[in-house]
């Protein structure tokens, strides 16, 4: 019989069976995998809400919703945050992050569970300039009221929710794009 000893740089957790323990190499590859995605909040002096809409030939084509997408490789949310804005509309956000919201959803397009992480990038100058990305056709600010009507990808009440959050400097946690 081998002996159940961990070695002597391993602790021994009191009533943790020996076998339960695996190297940290091993262990990391048993944890969840999630992607990890940033959206903007950008709100006009009237507390209308900027979105941009998905072109043809895109996932969601015709539907609406924030600037934003998923992080690059060794990029942390604030500054997917900050690219993605900056790709898809042309606006240069404050280098200060606020942090208003995160969802996580389980599964999204069979990618597997995905992360959002929910940004306040500020108030939009009057007549201030959007250039979008390729990956959108039009881009538009919408009033709380407008949304209901809205064709969107995500969930209006995630929208309000955060639309509160930016005003009001909390923060929403949401579960599957809903308020918790």
């Amino acid at each position: 019989m081998e002996d159940a000893t961990p070695p002597p740089h391993q602790p021994r957790t009191e009533g943790m069976p020996v076998a339960a323990w695996v190297p940290r190499e091993e262990w990391v590859k048993t944890q969840p995998q999630a992607l990890i995605a940033s959206c903007v909040v950008l709100l006009d002096r009237q507390g209308g809400v900027l979105l941009l809409r998905y072109g043809p030939g895109q996932p969601n084509a015709g539907d609406w919703w924030l600037p934003g997408g998923m992080l690059e490789h060794g990029e942390d949310p604030w500054t997917a945050a900050w690219r993605e804005t900056h790709e898809e509309t042309g606006v240069e956000l404050s280098p200060i992050p606020r942090l208003i919201g995160i969802d996580h959803r389980a599964d999204v397009g069979g990618t597997g569970p995905v992360l959002d992480c929910f940004f306040y990038g500020g108030t939009l100058s009057d007549g201030t300039s959007i250039s979008l990305s390729p990956e959108h056709d039009r881009y538009a600010v919408f009033s709380l009221n407008e949304l209901a009507d809205t064709p969107l990808a995500g969930h209006a009440g995630s929208l309000e929710a955060l639309h509160t959050a930016a005003a009001s400097g909390t923060v929403v946690c949401f579960r599957e794009g809903q308020p918790v």
